[in-house]
């Protein structure tokens, strides 16, 4: 029986068409970039092309995308150049952003940097009256707000135009961390005054280890990674030519799709939900999955026993795979910051199923199945 993937919220499967224009540029595209010979120029175009196409999609001017290795380091890039360049020393954030972010946070609070988080709601949505307090507060240093769109593990949204408002009012920076929305939600840069914003390919059907970061033109931030003039001297080293060829193709495709595959998805995670409450007393969904959310996301708590702790290992030994918060802390026992910010002491079995337009209803049927027998 074919295996059944809910893990989409830490990577999804590479779209054919994706693959098939990435295979094409490595046979058709040999030159480095950065040689001035016909092979060179011709590699440097189609980069640029891709650039262009990334940057129409998100309203913004060409020379305001730079090519990175993930979301992660687009992250780093944008919090530590903003403390390094533009005189950033105090930041605004939340305790369940991703730890691309908040391990960002702890160096940066070991080098003098103010950090400040917000209080949340138990649904993960900001307090947003405090984050006005904090950004109004009186004779603080320069300041940066940096929150995620959308957080990974539990879906919460945030409302970024309105944030967005707030900070270009106060002449405070802002970034946002939109790994997770990029593609599945409208994000019109020309509309919403942002400075800095992220993206991932693999989280839109694009190959991993290539992302993109926005950098709004009035930022004027120096390298962050030295020993070479790419990126328009942002960021040394020889472009990953097939994955930014990728990425850009992607987005595209999933840009265009966009209505349709959140229908899609939306009746199948409406049809978990209804199936779980159903089946199993005592289950209970962690965020705010049928209000401002990520419909991609439903994060599952299973009420705690002996059989569901072994819950995620039953699932997979039963060819189901899903996660239990971040993939980027798979592998280990640390439980979810996320969950732990805003419900401390919860020791009920915790499971997100992220979904794609590829999942079915049959698939969440058999999916019930399984849960019954093992919770």
């Amino acid at each position: 029986m074919d295996r059944i993937y809910f893990d989409n919220a830490a990577t999804t499967p590479v779209d054919p068409r994706v693959a098939q224009e990435m295979a094409k540029v490595l046979m058709e595209y040999p030159g480095n970039p950065s040689s001035i010979h016909r092979e060179g120029r011709t590699a440097r175009t189609r980069i640029e092309q891709a650039r262009k196409e990334i940057a129409q999609l998100l309203h913004a001017s060409i020379g305001e995308i730079f090519f990175t290795s993930c979301g992660t380091e687009s992250n780093n890039m944008a919090l530590k150049c903003s403390v390094r360049d533009l005189g950033v020393r105090r930041i605004i954030s939340a305790r369940t952003e991703h730890h691309a972010v908040l391990h960002c946070l702890d160096r940066l609070e070991t080098e003098g940097v103010i950090i400040d988080y917000v209080r949340q709601e138990s649904s993960g949505h900001i307090d947003l009256e405090h984050l006005k307090v904090l950004m109004d507060q009186k004779d603080a240093p320069k300041t940066l707000v940096s929150l995620m769109h959308a957080n990974n593990e539990i879906g919460t949204m945030l409302p970024l135009h309105q944030v967005a408002e707030w900070c270009a009012a106060r002449d405070i920076l802002f970034h946002s961390d939109t790994v997770q929305t990029m593609g599945y939600f409208p994000i019109d840069v020309s509309n919403t005054p942002i400075h800095f914003l992220t993206g991932s390919a693999h989280k839109f059907y694009g190959p991993k280890g290539i992302g993109f970061i926005y950098i709004n033109s009035n930022n004027q931030i120096k390298p962050f990674i030295d020993g070479g003039s790419q990126e328009r001297n942002m960021r040394a080293g020889t472009e990953n030519i097939t994955g930014i060829v990728g990425m850009a193709e992607a987005l595209k495709l999933k840009w265009g799709a966009r209505d349709k595959h959140k229908q899609q998805i939306r009746t199948v995670r409406d049809h978990l939900a209804k199936r779980l409450q159903a089946a199993i007393p005592g289950v209970t969904f962690n965020g705010d999955p049928f209000g401002d959310s990520h419909y991609k996301i439903l994060s599952v708590s299973f009420p705690a026993s002996a059989k569901s702790e072994l819950l995620l290992f039953n699932l997979d030994i039963s060819g189901i795979s899903v996660s239990g918060g971040s993939a980027c802390t798979s592998g280990s026992d640390a439980g979810s910051h996320v969950l732990d910010a805003l419900m401390p002491g919860d020791i009920r079995t915790t499971i997100r199923f992220s979904f794609s337009h590829h999942n079915t209803v049959e698939e969440i049927d058999r999916l019930i199945e399984v849960l019954v027998k093992h919770v």
